[in-house]
């Protein structure tokens, strides 16, 4: 709802199975569809006659009828929206011919279909193999569009999984991916915590035993150097007010904690990464949110694309990736191990 996004699926495999035969579909009621035009149809006989001709131009003949009779069910309901799960009983002898059976009679009524979800088995074969019966649907009956009817593919897909798919040049458009998204089942947790780093205008720090949970401390601005090819390189983070990056000024970027890893950078552009959206309007005044509106979901997808587009390939790929760099400016490395020292107490050995 914030984003406008209209909630968009498939029917389920038990919608299909509820489905026996064309009997289920009733004479009264169950059969027609208005066409485009306002017309009325029997979209059964529609369906039927559409398969007669599809089995004689290209030898593709229809299937599981009690699939069919679903299909042209959910075609009633949502002929603007037809896209339909083909691998209740068997993807390429039944699930696809029916579709394609359902959807000429469709295209004859003036709708547009969309495609097909393909939910198991091979699939890049049977994407592949889809996309020819599409094709030839297409040529048989001089409608292009068919040939381009968008082909879904689910069935808990991974990173691996399509990578793989890839590979295999698949003819898939669209990827239903839900569980390994929400569950994010390569890294279980992501160590993401809130810590304080400066009340009052005094900088805070937390110290632990494991660098990698020792904070930075007071209020940074993080930066995003690139080089002369326009690659990013590396994040600076810098202190507020003090010692900022700008194109064509070298600078010694450190690591924060690794004495030893530091580089100097000259960047040919800066990009400032950080911005306040809760905080005082005023000085002094109450915290009220500074930004105005969000940005709308379109906008948010093309600046993630843009950003990942920009990064280099090796720090993209899914094995071995090139750890990317996030640096400290050398007035920030100081402030953060001079704050750190006068936490800890001197250990006593004598």
């Amino acid at each position: 709802m914030m984003f406008d996004i209209l909630p968009k699926g498939t029917h389920a495999h038990s919608y299909i199975m509820a489905y026996s035969s064309i009997d289920d579909l009733k004479v009264d009621g169950g059969r027609s569809l208005k066409t485009a035009a306002g017309d009325e149809i029997d979209l059964v006989e529609a369906a039927k006659g559409w398969a007669a001709k599809l089995e004689a131009a290209t030898q593709i003949s229809t299937g599981n009828q009690g699939e069919l009779a679903a299909f042209i069910a959910y075609a009633r309901s949502y002929p603007s929206n037809f896209l339909a799960l083909v691998d209740s009983y068997d993807t390429l002898r039944s699930g696809v011919p029916n579709y394609l059976a359902v959807a000429l009679a469709l295209n004859a009524a003036g709708y547009e279909p969309i495609g097909i979800r393909l939910d198991s088995g091979d699939l890049a074969y049977l994407s592949k193999e889809s996309r020819a019966m599409f094709i030839a649907t297409a040529e048989a009956f001089d409608l292009p569009a068919f040939g381009e009817h968008r082909i879904v593919a689910s069935n808990d897909i991974n990173e691996k999984t399509l990578e793989s798919l890839n590979q295999q040049r698949h003819e898939i458009d669209i990827f239903g991916i839900g569980t390994n998204l929400v569950t994010c089942q390569g890294q279980p947790a992501l160590g993401g915590v809130y810590k304080l780093c400066e009340i009052e205008e005094k900088p805070r720090i937390k110290l632990s035993q494991e660098v990698e949970k020792v904070t930075l401390p007071g209020r940074k601005e993080a930066y995003r150097l690139y080089n002369s090819q326009n690659e990013p390189v590396l994040d600076l983070l810098c202190r507020v007010g003090g010692e900022t990056p700008e194109p064509g000024k070298r600078i010694l970027c450190k690591h924060p904690f690794d004495e030893v890893k530091r580089c100097y950078m000259t960047p040919t552009k800066v990009e400032l990464l950080h911005e306040m959206v809760w905080g005082p309007k005023t000085e002094g005044g109450d915290s009220t949110l500074i930004i105005d509106g969000l940005p709308g979901i379109e906008e948010v997808r093309k600046f993630a694309i843009s950003g990942l587009e920009g990064l280099r390939s090796d720090h993209r790929r899914l094995l071995n990736p090139t750890p990317y760099k996030i640096s400290v400016t050398s007035e920030l490395h100081e402030h953060l191990h001079t704050l750190w020292q006068s936490n800890v107490p001197i250990t006593d050995l004598s």
